[in-house]
C-alpha cells in the first residue's frame, strides 16, 4: 500500500516538475525569452494581477469578516437565516457571476434599459463592468464565504465567550470588538484571504471575458496564440511561485487557528451574542442581506429571466440534443473524476493513519499532492501539454511517445488526470477528517485480534468513513463541473462541458445561451454548499 501510494503521489506531481523543467532547455537557459517579456508583456500581467489581488483581499477580508462577526457576535433579525444563506454565493462560479452581471448591468441590458425608458437619458448611464474594478467587486462578491467560513468557525468557539468576559470586566462595545474579536479572528482572515487569493489568480473565465491581462491568460495566449511552449510555462512558474507563497501564508495562519479554537461551548450559559436595537440591528442586516443578494439571488435571477424569456419566445438558439450530451458529458467525466479521486484519498489517508510503518517518503510524497489544490489549472495543462510536446518532439517516430499522446490529447483521460491533480486535495481533506473521528483504539483492538492492514481498512476503516468518502466525491464532483482553465485546453474534440459551452457562448455575447449551461452548474453547486451549511450547524 505504501509503494502505491508513493508511485501515485510520483505520478500526481508530474504536471509541476514538467512546468519547472522548461527552464532546463537553452532557450530558457539563455534568458533572452524571459528578458524580452519582462521588456514587454510581463509588467503588464504582473501590475493588472497585483492590483486584482490587492482589491480583492481588501475586499473579501472586509465583507467576510465583517458578516462573520456579525452573525456571529451579535443577534439581530435574520441572524439564523443569514449564517447559512451566506454560503450560497459558493455555489456561482466567478465567470458566471460575471455572465450575469454583464447581462444585467451592460448598455443594452435590462436595468439600463428600464432606467432609460423611465428618465429619458440615452447612452450608457455607468461605464462597463467588464473593467478591473468591476472584476474586483466580482471576485470579492464570488469569494469573500471563505474568509466568512474560517473566521466565523474561529469567532463561534470562543469569540462570544470572550466578549461575554471582556463585558464583565468593564470592557465597551468597541473595545471588545477591537481588542479581543479582532485578535481571535486574524489567523482565520489571513487563511481565508490567502485561499481566495489563490482562486483569483488561478481563474481564467472572468479575466478572458473581461479582457484582463493577467498571469493566467497570458499563458493561455502564449501557448494558444503566439504558439511559445517555453514563454507559457515560465509565466506558469512565475505564477506558481505566487501561489506557493500564498500557500504558505495560509498554512502558516491555519497553524495560528490552533490557539484560537477551544472546544467549549461558546453560546452556552450565560454567554449569548449581543442584542442589536434599531439602527444598528438594520445595519447589520443590510451587511448580511447585500452580499447574499448581489452575489447569488440576483444573478441566479437574471440567469433564470434569461431562460424563461427565450423558453417564451419559443428559440433558445440552443442546440438541445447537443445541450444534454454536453450535459452527459460534464455528469461523465464529474462522475469518474471523484470516484478516482475518493479511492486515491482512501489510499493516501490510510497511509498517513499508519505512520509507524508509513517511514518518512510517503506522507511527504502525499502532503506534495495536498498542495496540488493551490496549482491552477493552466499550470497543470501546461505542465502536462510541455513533456508531451518534447516526447514527440525527441522521438517523431516513437509509437509510444504519440499513444501517450494521443491518450493525453485525444481522450479524457489527460482531462481526468488533470482533475485528481487539481482535486485530490479536496477529497484527501475530507477523508482525513474522517479518519480523525475514528479512535486510535479501533486499531489497536483489530490488530489484537490478529486483523492486518488490509482487512483494518476494509473491515474497520472503509465503513466508518463511508460518509466522509461520500462528501469528498460530492465536493470533488461540483469542483470538476466548475473547472473551466484545464478543460479549455485538455478536452477532446466535441466533447464540451457545461463550463466550456457558457464561456464560449458569453465570449461570443451570446448570453442568453450561456444562461441554461450556468445556471445548470449553479444549482449542481448548491449541493456542497448545503452539506456546509449543515456541517457548520452541527458544530
Amino acid at each position: 500500500m505504501r509503494r502505491l501510494a508513493i508511485a501515485c503521489c510520483a505520478l500526481l506531481a508530474l504536471p509541476l516538475l514538467g512546468v519547472l523543467s522548461a527552464w532546463l532547455t537553452p532557450q530558457a537557459a539563455s534568458w533572452e525569452l524571459l528578458r524580452h517579456q519582462v521588456s514587454t508583456v510581463l509588467p503588464g500581467y504582473a501590475l493588472n494581477s497585483l492590483l486584482l489581488a490587492a482589491g480583492v483581499g481588501i475586499g473579501v477580508a472586509l465583507l467576510g469578516g465583517a458578516t462573520a462577526a456579525a452573525v456571529t457576535l451579535f443577534d439581530f433579525p435574520g441572524r439564523r437565516v443569514f449564517e447559512w444563506a451566506l454560503l450560497l454565493p459558493l455555489a456561482m462560479p466567478a465567470y458566471v457571476l460575471a455572465y450575469a452581471a454583464t447581462d444585467f448591468l451592460q448598455p443594452s441590458g435590462a436595468l439600463q434599459a428600464a432606467l432609460r425608458r423611465w428618465t429619458g437619458a440615452s447612452g450608457a448611464l455607468w461605464p462597463d463592468v467588464r473593467s478591473l474594478p468591476g472584476a474586483i467587486v466580482l471576485f470579492t462578491l464570488a469569494l469573500y464565504p471563505y474568509v466568512y467560513v474560517l473566521t466565523r468557525a474561529a469567532l463561534v468557539e470562543r469569540g462570544v465567550h470572550l466578549m461575554e468576559a471582556a463585558r464583565l470586566l468593564g470592557a465597551g462595545l468597541g473595545r471588545r470588538v477591537r481588542e479581543v474579536a479582532l485578535p481571535l479572528a486574524r489567523p482565520a482572515l489571513a487563511a481565508g484571504t490567502a485561499l481566495a487569493l489563490m482562486e483569483t489568480l488561478a481563474d481564467y473565465g472572468v479575466g478572458a471575458y473581461f479582457g484582463l491581462s493577467t498571469f493566467t491568460t497570458g499563458i493561455y495566449k502564449a501557448w494558444l496564440s503566439a504558439d511559445d511552449r517555453i514563454a507559457a510555462a515560465q509565466l506558469a512558474t512565475v505564477l506558481l511561485a505566487v501561489v506557493a507563497l500564498l500557500l504558505w501564508a495560509e498554512r502558516r495562519a491555519q497553524a495560528r487557528l490552533r490557539f484560537a479554537s477551544s472546544r467549549r461551548g461558546a453560546q452556552s450559559g450565560e454567554s449569548r451574542p449581543v442584542r442589536l436595537e434599531r439602527g444598528a440591528a438594520l445595519a447589520a442586516w443590510t451587511l448580511c442581506a447585500a452580499p447574499v443578494l448581489l452575489g447569488f439571488v440576483l444573478p441566479v435571477a437574471v440567469l433564470a429571466r434569461s431562460v424563461w424569456l427565450e423558453a417564451r419566445h419559443g428559440d433558445f438558439g440552443l442546440p438541445w440534443a447537443r445541450f444534454w450530451q454536453w450535459s452527459l458529458t460534464t455528469l461523465q467525466l464529474s462522475a469518474l473524476a471523484a470516484a478516482v479521486a475518493v479511492t486515491l484519498a482512501l489510499l493516501f489517508a490510510a497511509v498517513l493513519r499508519q505512520r509507524a510503518a508509513a517511514g518518512r517518503l510517503a506522507p511527504a510524497m502525499v502532503r506534495l499532492v495536498s498542495l496540488g489544490y493551490a496549482v491552477p489549472g493552466a499550470v497543470i495543462a501546461v505542465g502536462l501539454l510541455l513533456p508531451l510536446g518534447w516526447a514527440q518532439a525527441t522521438a517523431p517516430g516513437s509509437a509510444v511517445a504519440a499513444g501517450i499522446a494521443w491518450a493525453a490529447t485525444g481522450t479524457a483521460a489527460g482531462l481526468i488526470y488533470a482533475y485528481l491533480v487539481r482535486f485530490s486535495a479536496v477529497a484527501l481533506q475530507s477523508v482525513e477528517a474522517g479518519y480523525a473521528r475514528i479512535p486510535a483504539s479501533f486499531d489497536d483492538s483489530a490488530r489484537m485480534l490478529g486483523a492486518g492492514a488490509s482487512r483494518l481498512f476494509f473491515g474497520v476503516h472503509l465503513p466508518l468513513l463511508s460518509r466522509a468518502a461520500l462528501a469528498a466525491a460530492l465536493l470533488v464532483f461540483v469542483d470538476v463541473m466548475k473547472e473551466l482553465p484545464a478543460t479549455l485546453v485538455l478536452r477532446p474534440f466535441d466533447s464540451d462541458t457545461l463550463a466550456v459551452v457558457a464561456y464560449n457562448f458569453a465570449r461570443d455575447e451570446r448570453l442568453a445561451e450561456a444562461a441554461l449551461p450556468s445556471l445548470a452548474i449553479v444549482v449542481v453547486g448548491l449541493l456542497p454548499v448545503l452539506l456546509l451549511s449543515r456541517a457548520m450547524r452541527a458544530r
